[in-house]
């Protein structure tokens, strides 16, 4: 993918984020689980996929508004035949699945994925560099059967308008 991905454009072949699996045994705070990949490129090759990201974990738009809007709107994306829905920041594996558990989340509702290098989110173009830091930039990517059928960025950090679940139904 050049710098952005486009409508009609294909997700790569060799994405794979890192993640924690849901599982009831550590659902609690102080039980962790091990990170394992996920090849998100075989995993979402024959599925409807909302992949949305985010600055970071437990920072303010991020949770008061942009996963919540895509907790309360998941039976509306079901509707719409998304298969998964799928979160995406730099933090690591450990801290996504604690903010997973903070946000109530069970079973595989929403995935909560890593990109610790931003290996992906660089590959697209859509990294973030913030002061001295880069983190995730706050996008939304639908693709369809490996096909990108949505992609927005939002225009600053702190705005949630096109990578909304809002602006997603909208698209679908």
């Amino acid at each position: 993918m050049s710098v952005g991905p486009k409508p009609g454009d294909s997700f790569p072949e060799d994405v794979v984020f890192e993640y924690i699996p849901w599982a009831e045994e550590i659902d609690g705070f102080s039980a962790c689980g091990v990170p394992i990949n996920y090849n998100a490129s075989k995993e979402w090759a024959d599925k409807k996929v909302v992949l949305f990201a985010l600055p970071g974990a437990f920072t303010p738009v991020c949770s008061a508004r942009h996963v919540p809007g895509y907790m309360e709107n998941l039976p509306k994306l079901r509707e719409k035949g998304v298969d998964i829905v799928a979160v995406l920041a730099f933090n690591d594996a450990y801290v996504m699945s604690a903010w997973g558990k903070a946000n109530k989340v069970t079973g595989d509702d929403i995935l909560f994925l890593s990109d610790p290098d931003l290996k992906f989110s660089k590959s697209i173009g859509w990294a973030a560099l913030d002061g001295y830091k880069s983190h995730t930039g706050r996008w939304a990517i639908v693709l369809d059967h490996g096909k990108v059928i949505y992609a927005q960025l939002e225009r600053s950090k702190n705005v949630l308008e096109v990578s909304s679940a809002e602006a997603v139904l909208g698209a679908l």
